[in-house]
């Protein structure tokens, strides 16, 4: 009995060790043996773009994002708009019909999603309506820099790319600790996707702003979103998704933590079948540093939320063995008393935030899993209008 305490013990601190210090840690080594693998670009390519726009009730940006990707540097003959409508029920598909009118020499178009089931849904049925030979993906309440097209498109260089990331910046970072948390942590981590872009392919992607090949496009359920789904499905048929972070879109991070914990719900709405998601995943010698990227990346992250429970109590009776066992379940007490502190009294210490959103980036875990144990999971969401 002592020995499987232990073996939960030190295997969940292995996952939550390894997630948070010893990854990043191996992929700047990584990066010093593989220094000489960058992104290519090639900036004479020049095909045929369509950029989709999903949107559900966004009244309050759809002009300014109109506004926004109008005025993108690409070629205008090879370039259209289409925003798919996820059955908008307030002004979002007026305002945009009445853009269309006011801007007549630019192709855009509407595609008015009849029954709303959220956002992959509204892009595969777009999808179907476009013929151009890349599409790219943006939000609605995402600013793209005027060259992110032409910096997306350029990274497709060879015949196995089949999808190209953008980056994601936080214009908000300083307003409250909540966001610069989530700044702090969205930096952190696209820095990892730099390196696993370089040296093979990125785990997963960014909704904000990204590009496929529409050839390779595929209709995931619409539980399902594109930024997690197509990396690691391109990965399995032996494709690659790169990331370029000179293609540039900005964003605001929820303001309050009631908004980035709905947004950190949706997110993990499908975290359970993330984990190991295909079991082709674990064939390394088909799929190489992917698999390590996946499980380092992915698959222990999308474990964190049982592993801190599972460290949790196998410490709890492991105190009366040695004074290491005391220290370690006195320092998790002491964490976890550090985010109730936050919690109560919202100070505005980096640390005490930054472990705070940690703790509520846990408890967001737990969430999605409640809801897909119990059917409550959505393909859809109400956004947080801090973000917009």
């Amino acid at each position: 009995m002592e020995f499987i305490i232990l073996l939960i013990f030190y295997l969940s601190a292995f996952i939550i060790i390894w997630a948070m210090v010893g990854y990043p840690l191996s992929l700047k080594v990584l990066k010093s043996i593989y220094k000489n693998r960058t992104l290519k670009k090639d900036y004479a390519y020049e095909p045929t773009v369509t950029v989709m726009v999903v949107a559900h009730n966004e009244e309050k940006v759809i002009y300014e994002k109109l506004e926004n990707i109008i005025k993108l540097d690409y070629p205008t003959n090879k370039i259209e708009f289409l925003v798919a409508s996820d059955n908008s029920t307030d002004k979002t598909n007026e305002i945009v019909r009445n853009f269309i009118i006011d801007h007549p020499s630019y192709r855009i178009r509407l595609y008015e999603v009849k029954q709303r089931k959220g956002k992959t849904n509204a892009q595969n049925e777009a999808q179907k309506r476009v013929e151009s030979e890349i599409l790219v993906m943006t939000d609605a309440n995402s600013m793209m820099e005027v060259n992110s097209v032409r910096e997306l498109v350029s990274a497709f260089t060879a015949e196995d790319i089949s999808y190209v990331s953008g980056r994601l910046v936080i214009i908000n970072k300083d307003f409250s600790g909540v966001t610069n948390s989530e700044s702090t942590y969205w930096d952190s981590d696209t820095r990892l996707r730099k390196i696993e872009s370089d040296i093979q392919t990125i785990t997963a992607g960014n909704g904000a702003i990204y590009a496929c090949k529409n050839a390779d496009y595929y209709d995931f359920e619409p539980i399902k979103s594109h930024d997690g789904n197509m990396p690691r499905f391109y990965a399995l048929e032996n494709k690659r998704a790169l990331y370029n972070p000179d293609a540039i879109a900005y964003e605001k991070a929820g303001e309050v933590i009631e908004d980035e914990f709905k947004r950190k719900v949706r997110m993990n709405r499908g975290i359970i079948w993330n984990i190991i998601p295909d079991i082709r995943i674990l064939n390394v010698f088909s799929y190489r540093w992917f698999s390590y990227f996946y499980f380092g990346h992915r698959t222990c992250r999308y474990l964190l939320w049982i592993s801190h429970l599972f460290v949790f109590i196998s410490n709890a009776f492991l105190v009366p063995e040695s004074w290491f066992y005391s220290l370690t379940f006195v320092g998790q007490l002491v964490f976890y008393l550090l985010a109730i502190v936050q919690l109560i009294t919202k100070t505005n210490n980096k640390y005490l935030t930054l472990i705070y959103y940690y703790c509520v980036t846990l408890f967001a875990q737990w969430v999605g899993v409640y809801n897909i144990l119990t059917g409550r999971a959505k393909p859809f969401w109400e956004k947080a209008e801090t973000t917009r």
